[in-house]
């Protein structure tokens, strides 16, 4: 596993693993637990998730398993837009961490750019003074978002989250997030499903001729280009497949071709409702369910 260095100094693994919709507590626990067998560290979860506490009780066990320390974790939740102001903000980093059942986390976003989400970064950065929080970023910021963010606050991000695939390889971001020595992070990195891409022509040659899958030609394009991935599954076979993209290198003529598959295409972009900070497309009623404090 290769990683990179954040802007505290700390290190983050370029690959890891994603639990949004995880919602069977059994199911995510297990996934989990699985992940940590393959060999994965980082584990990305959110209030807005609702698995805080699956995450942390199957990390926990692999702790006291022996598969694992904690200290070769690296643990990621996000504050949910219903607490983007300074004192409630206070509350949900304590939430996070009671319902992880963890002494710290080891990276705390900022789950959008919605409400006082200035006040909120305030609250994170006293946690990450005191040590709760051993890193602090954002999620879901646009370059000029970003940019505006890190000119105007005393701890500027480690790292933004934001959505990355071939179809939407944000080449503006990146380019922000090195201006501003930000790690960018990759969700939806295979695409979410939406651009048949286990059926495309160029994506099947490249995998062919590396004895891989598409899926893993995704994935390792990205830590390629310098983004953290955190690929999501619950199948146990998936969740290996996606971790073993590291013993091979796409060539540049393989990265070239990737590259055009740019259609500037996002999964969430236009789609998020400013009176509740959710993204529209979501089922109504996990819509419903997230937005509760």
């Amino acid at each position: 596993m290769e990683h990179l260095q954040l802007n505290t100094g700390a290190s983050i693994p370029l690959e890891g693993f994603g639990v949004f919709k995880v919602t069977d507590k059994e199911v995510c626990k297990e996934a989990v637990y699985h992940a940590i067998q393959t060999g994965y560290r980082l584990f990305d979860t959110a209030t807005a998730y609702t698995n805080e506490d699956a995450l942390g009780e199957a990390v926990r066990k692999a702790i006291d398993d022996g598969l694992c320390t904690r200290e070769e974790l690296f643990i990621t939740s996000k504050l949910w837009v219903s607490d983007m102001n300074y004192e409630d903000a206070k509350k949900g980093i304590e939430r996070s961490l009671e319902k992880s059942g963890l002494d710290y986390l080891d990276l705390y976003l900022l789950h959008q750019a919605a409400g006082d989400y200035f006040g909120a970064w305030r609250a994170m950065e006293e946690a990450y003074e005191a040590g709760k929080l051993k890193a602090i970023g954002v999620s879901n910021f646009y370059p000029h978002t970003l940019a505006n963010f890190c000119e105007n606050v005393k701890v500027i991000p480690a790292v933004n989250q934001i959505e990355i695939h071939p179809w939407c390889p944000r080449h503006m971001t990146l380019t922000e997030c090195k201006r501003y020595g930000v790690v960018p992070e990759a969700w939806a990195p295979l695409g979410g499903n939406r651009y048949n891409a286990y059926e495309n022509p160029p994506l099947l040659k490249i995998a062919e001729a590396h004895h891989k899958t598409v899926a893993q030609v995704m994935l390792r394009w990205n830590v390629q280009r310098g983004v953290v991935v955190i690929p999501k599954s619950t199948h146990a076979e998936r969740i290996e497949e996606n971790f073993n993209i590291w013993d091979f290198e796409l060539s540049e003529e393989d990265m070239a071709e990737i590259a055009k598959l740019d259609r500037g295409l996002v999964i969430s972009e236009e789609t998020l409702d400013p009176d509740t900070g959710m993204f529209k497309h979501l089922n109504p009623d996990f819509t419903r369910r997230i937005n509760k404090k």
